[in-house]
């Protein structure tokens, strides 16, 4: 059987918009239906070839818990499309691609609709554990004498709503909290985290300004007439400054943190999608493919240690599979959730005490800045938990052929203590 390459064709994404603005009355499932129908308007794809569909999401909606199901009854595909929702936390978009790339691989599809989408504004707010019993035991009630008994059991305690927390239900910790851990353990300063967000936010405004950003953004038009248009990214900030970042007062460590809104990612709403193809398939029906999935690895960290480290461990191994060094690295694309985050894996790639810990000869690289996020990343952007990855894979193809660029990585970490590596390769 010849060898099957799973390809990346185009790439598309909603603007990213701080939770609770303009974004806060649209549900994921609109979010994500409306990347994909303009990714598929925009390729002019007809929708009988794909196969199957993939979305990621983190914070699910019990009314419409398989969002890739919703996205893959869109007019314009084929009801008999399958789709399932994934949930590898900040991974899952990128998840999504990789399994694209997998069933593209193994002679299973040959036209994936791989993504994520989040709503940070659309959140299940749950009653508490006493008052849906309670609940539960009123809709069971077979008299109104026993209804009101039911709910004259409700006490103020139990009114109050339950939120989902972005913290580790294995520790108790956010995620903000144990940036700033790896923050101290490894000595990453103040002045540096805010360096890396002002060069985010500069990067991703120069992005927005040129138009480069554009051929990204699928525009949403709200409003009664559909006249209110957003086609830009509205966390990016082009007048931050470091005195700007360096006033803002620690999140999470108020007395000795370094950890600021400001050098770390917001709550975001956003949707991503990618068009992943076979190969020969992609060029039979007429697509120039952007970049092809050499490699990609997952790995996982002990939770309660450095929580946002499991790149470190994913990014060498994505690299020996893919039969490449990072020296032969034209661009690398690390997903942005903390400056201390991004840092402290960075420290640990060029680390000869981190390579003897991994088994290594060498360390495995150290990071250029002049080719790692030259559009900007998370910080700046904004980070849907479930399209961060879409988003990425999206930005790097593009750039990598714009650059003509043979090899790019992309690095994200993950809740859970968990780390993804994905290798592109220029076809």
């Amino acid at each position: 059987m010849p060898s099957r390459r799973p390809v990346v064709v185009s790439g598309l994404r909603t603007p990213f918009a701080k939770s609770g603005t303009v974004f806060r009355d649209v549900s994921a499932v609109d979010l994500a239906r409306r990347a994909t129908q303009e990714l598929l308007e925009r390729t002019a794809l007809d929708g009988k070839v794909v196969d199957e569909v993939a979305f990621g999401q983190v914070v699910t909606s019990v009314l419409a818990p398989n969002v890739a199901r919703e996205v893959s009854l869109l007019p314009q595909l084929p009801k008999t499309v399958p789709a399932f929702s994934l949930n590898r936390a900040c991974a899952s978009a990128g998840q999504a691609v990789s399994y694209a790339a997998d069933q593209i691989t193994l002679g299973h599809a040959d036209v994936v609709l791989a993504g994520g989408v989040e709503s940070l504004s659309d959140i299940p707010i749950l009653h508490s554990k006493r008052m849906a019993q309670i609940l539960v035991e009123a809709s069971k009630a077979k008299s109104l004498g026993q209804r009101l008994a039911a709910f004259g059991k409700v006490r103020p305690r139990d009114l109050i709503p339950v939120s989902p927390a972005i913290a580790e239900p294995s520790t108790g910790e956010s995620m903000g909290q144990s940036a700033e851990k790896m923050a101290k353990e490894n000595g990453i300063s103040r002045e540096a985290q805010d360096r890396l967000a002002l060069t985010s936010h500069q990067r991703a405004a120069a992005a927005t300004a040129s138009g480069r950003f554009a051929m990204e953004i699928a525009p949403w038009f709200g409003g009664r007439g559909m006249d209110d248009v957003i086609s830009t990214d509205n966390l990016i900030r082009a007048d931050t400054s470091l005195e700007a970042l360096a006033q803002l007062r620690p999140v999470f460590d108020k007395r000795y943190g370094t950890v600021t809104a400001g050098n770390s990612s917001g709550l975001t709403d956003g949707a991503a999608v990618v068009l992943m193809m076979e190969e020969a398939k992609a060029r039979a029906l007429g697509y120039r493919p952007l970049v092809a999935v050499r490699s990609y690895a997952v790995a996982a960290v002990d939770p309660g240690w450095q929580l946002l480290m499991g790149p470190a461990y994913a990014v060498p191994k994505a690299l020996d599979r893919a039969g490449i060094t990072w020296n032969e690295l034209g661009l690398v694309e690390i997903h942005e959730a903390f400056a201390a985050q991004v840092l402290s894996n960075a420290q640990a790639w060029a680390s000869k005490a981190w390579a003897e810990k991994l088994g290594r000869s060498a360390p495995v690289g150290e990071v250029d800045w002049e080719k790692t996020n030259v559009h900007g990343g998370s910080i700046a952007i904004g980070h849907p938990f479930g399209a961060t990855g879409a988003r990425i894979v999206t930005t790097l193809a593009n750039e990598m052929a714009a650059r003509d660029v043979q090899f790019g990585l992309i690095s994200i970490c993950a809740q859970g203590g968990m780390g993804f590596a994905m290798v592109l390769e220029r076809v």
